[in-house]
């Protein structure tokens, strides 16, 4: 039998200046579309008559009733405003009877690891940002769960996202714009688990359009065997509605638990071959700012802002303002792992790397960039050199250091190149610069070298240390 696709319906509002009740063409209209509404998700039984010409009205008052719990709203059993503002609201197409948080069946994939491919792109978006929205929203349920995604350029992937218009090839239409927005399938072989975006809608960024984001999310969570839930807090909510804080946003716990219900938690081990998937500590477990034996992984500028990263968080702290921001590193920047070994900004490009391992990735704003992770080997480095501890961006000379152990070398931000003569010993060059660097990033015209729970302001010019710090000491604690 053929799967049933997941479809995202978004209906158009029936505009009138009259009250509800206040003429028969509105009346009919409104309980047209009610009709419409319970036959496709509440499984009423379809009749050629409207049913406010039926004679018992019992049946429909009781699929009206139904509908209301679903979607929490004020059980009546008759169509009043609230009803009416809601079943016009946009929505997914999957029908809300069954009480299910997964589909019929529970059908899952039967295995942690899933291979998702891009297969094209609407023009409405920078490829970057369609690859940074569809990473993001695989993101927000791989944080979740055991699951680890990795992206395929070619071939049959697991997940196959795909931008169309009209008949696409799997006998569900699209209907152009304003209606339709996307469907998947639930988890399975072949076309199962692939997801369709309708490319007659405008999809954007933020919410001034359709939010790719928003809606692969919700799609996606079909893709991985999510069926719908009567939360309106959840993402697998039937009704689709925006976010106004888009870079900060988070699951629901009834997402979560139904996620869980089909993978599990998070697992405790990885595969150095993916990203691995970080198990949500104990609340004991996350650091604090005033802590006096606080050590960071690295630390990095990024458009006037100091980012501190530590373990699966970071600080973001603007010097205008005296407290900084703590977030989760995944809430800005899912595909990226957690404790990171480096990371700088080069603003000629208006881009930070961060380093792990033997790979690094560049990020501007909140997106990935395309084409990354890449090895280090890449920049020149010998295979001997499986990470880096530090590194740092020299805007004035244009020159980026790398510090390794108790060596550094130097790399042409011009030539694009590490320099000769190189590595060269850090006790001799930055004097007073003796344990091993953990982070280090340059402001001022100084260079703050971070060790432990200690920060040693370094003067490139006059070549010694001016200032032993806390590393928290950006806190102000």
């Amino acid at each position: 039998m053929r799967s049933l696709p997941v479809l995202l319906l978004l209906y158009v509002a029936l505009c009138s200046a009259y009250p509800l009740y206040g003429a028969s063409r509105d009346a009919d209209s409104s309980m047209d579309l009610l009709q419409q509404y319970l036959e496709n998700y509440y499984n009423l039984t379809k009749k050629v008559e409207s049913i406010y010409r039926r004679r018992d009205s019992s049946p429909i008052d009781n699929k009206i009733r139904e509908m209301q719990k679903f979607l929490g709203l004020e059980v009546t059993g008759k169509l009043d405003s609230s009803t009416l503002e809601m079943i016009r609201k946009p929505r997914c197409g999957v029908p809300d009877v069954g009480h299910f948080t997964t589909f019929p069946g529970t059908p899952k994939w039967s295995k942690t690891h899933l291979t998702y491919r891009i297969v094209n792109y609407t023009p409405d978006l920078p490829r970057e940002a369609v690859d940074a929205a569809i990473e993001k929203a695989l993101g927000v349920w791989k944080e979740v769960t055991p699951l680890t995604f990795s992206r395929m350029h070619e071939g049959e992937a697991d997940i196959m996202i795909s931008f169309a218009v009209g008949e696409h090839g799997d006998f569900i239409p699209f209907d152009g714009p304003g209606n339709v927005l996307a469907h998947a399938y639930a988890p399975g072989p072949g076309i199962n688990g692939d997801a369709h975006f309708d490319d007659d809608e405008q999809w954007t960024k933020d919410t001034a359009g359709t939010n790719l984001f928003l809606v692969a999310a919700h799609e996606l969570g079909h893709s991985l065997g999510l069926f719908h839930s009567a939360n309106p807090e959840a993402l697998m909510y039937p009704v689709y509605k925006s976010f106004t804080d888009l870079a900060h946003f988070r699951l629901s716990q009834d997402d979560v638990s139904g996620m869980q219900s089909l993978y599990g938690p998070p697992s405790t081990s990885s595969d150095d071959s993916v990203v691995p998937m970080e198990p949500h500590p104990p609340a004991s477990r996350t650091p604090a700012k005033c802590d006096p034996t606080l050590s960071f992984d690295a630390v990095s500028t990024l458009r006037g802002e100091i980012l501190f990263f530590k373990d699966r968080y970071f600080w973001r702290k603007s010097l205008r303002i005296l407290e900084p921001e703590f977030h989760l590193i995944s809430s800005f920047w899912p595909s990226l792992p957690s404790g990171v070994d480096a990371a700088y900004e080069l603003i000629s490009r208006d881009s930070v790397f961060i380093f792990k391992g033997n790979q690094f990735w560049a990020i501007r704003g909140n997106e990935v960039q395309a084409g990354y992770p890449r090895s280090i080997q890449t920049l020149g480095f010998p295979s001997t050199i499986s990470k880096i501890d530090a590194t740092m961006s020299d805007k004035e000379r244009k020159k980026i250091y790398f510090f390794v152990e108790d060596k550094y070398w130097r790399f042409d931000e011009r030539r694009q190149s590490l320099e000769p003569g190189f590595p060269r010993l850090i006790a001799e060059d930055f004097p007073g610069v003796n344990s091993k660097v953990d982070a280090v990033f340059e402001a001022f015209g100084f260079f703050y070298f971070f060790s432990g729970s200690s920060q040693l302001e370094f003067d490139p010019n006059a070549k010694k240390v001016t200032h032993i710090l806390r590393s928290n000491s950006w806190f102000y604690c």
